[in-house]
């Protein structure tokens, strides 16, 4: 399948691709330090991915894989979105972006549906590329639980009988379940067949 190298400049979304990716036999090295952020200027996940993706690949001449995700609430109208992880501000923390989502729902009864969706996108340097998607449906709890994952993990609840959180989850269990486990796994399969 060869080697990629992994676009994100997230540290902890580094961390779980890496811990499923090389276990499936996918070679994967580190994005190069000194190199900036891409601006994120596209209106979807997979345009968003793909900037990324597209940039490492140009600068280091290795196949890069790129990660977008966002969160889409239905009682917001799909927001956060594209702009789950500045959605507090350009620079906001975790805890900034969950504080300002449980503020906007604060009126709105449960169930609160959302639906995290990633797409992956894989660039070669030649210019070619494609991408997968996951999705992870669930809903917004009434306040954060967990002390595991990161982003709005401790207030995404699964669907079902099992209402814990992703950051209530084992780093294995949310590693079988996740939108980015689910698209990565999907990508696995995709490069299996190229």
């Amino acid at each position: 399948m060869g080697r990629f190298v992994l676009a994100t400049a997230n540290p902890d979304k580094a961390a779980q691709m890496r811990s499923i990716l090389e276990p499936l036999g996918v070679a994967v090295v580190a994005r190069p330090a000194n190199f900036p952020d891409v601006d994120e200027t596209e209106d979807t996940l997979e345009g968003n991915s793909h900037l990324k993706a597209a940039a490492i690949a140009r600068a280091t001449g290795l196949a890069a894989i790129a990660d977008d995700t966002g969160l889409f609430v239905d009682a917001l109208g799909g927001r956060p979105g594209v702009y789950s992880a500045r959605y507090a501000g350009e620079r906001a923390s975790y805890e900034q972006n969950v504080a300002k989502l449980l503020d906007e729902l604060i009126s709105v009864p449960e169930p609160r549906l959302a639906q995290f969706r990633s797409v992956i996108v894989v660039a070669y340097p030649d210019g070619d590329w494609f991408g997968v998607e996951g999705v992870l449906e669930g809903v917004i709890s009434l306040q954060a639980r967990g002390e595991g994952g990161f982003g709005y993990d401790p207030v995404f609840e699964l669907l079902g009988n099992d209402r814990r959180t992703l950051a209530e989850l084992s780093a294995d269990e949310k590693n079988a379940v996740s939108h980015r486990g689910i698209a990565l796994r999907a990508l696995v399969q995709e490069l299996r067949t190229r």
